[in-house]
């Protein structure tokens, strides 16, 4: 029953995203490039995002346990770290440059568009490479 949520939860996402046309990097682009072909439908689209996030979160947070899980899984650590703000800024240019943000990459597999391919092929990369630099610490530890 979980993966059959999972599955579901993943088409909608996908769907969300297809729709919205955040599958094509050049939307995406057009959104940063302000003194150019500006485009601001990723601000709706993001806007509408974070309404339905955030009544979801208000509905979940009713509850005592998620509906497939003993607990919520959610991070302890409230520290704002070289880390953290590295990473969040890579990611960043990353999408800038790109045009896409992993989750919007993995629906536009679809496309058969070799450079989201290629993109996603780098953000694994870039994964296992974070992992042979600064292996990952003990859950409970702070670096």
């Amino acid at each position: 029953m979980k993966l059959l949520f999972a599955l579901l939860t993943g088409l909608v996402f996908g769907t969300g995203i297809a729709i919205s046309g955040m599958m094509d990097p050049a939307k995406v682009l057009n959104f940063f490039d302000l003194a150019g072909t500006w485009d601001p439908s990723l601000v709706f689209v993001m806007g509408g995002a974070v309404v339905v996030t955030f009544i979801g979160y208000r509905l979940a947070w009713r509850r005592d346990a998620p509906m497939f899980d003993g607990r919520f899984q959610v991070p302890s650590s409230t520290v704002l770290d070289g880390k953290l703000i590295g990473g969040s800024a890579l990611f960043g240019i990353g999408w800038g440059i790109a045009g896409f943000c992993p989750g919007a990459a993995i629906p536009a597999l679809g496309t058969g568009r070799w450079e989201v391919a290629l993109f996603l092929v780098a953000v694994v990369g870039g994964f296992f490479l974070r992992r042979l630099l600064a292996p990952a610490t003990p859950a409970g530890a702070t670096s």
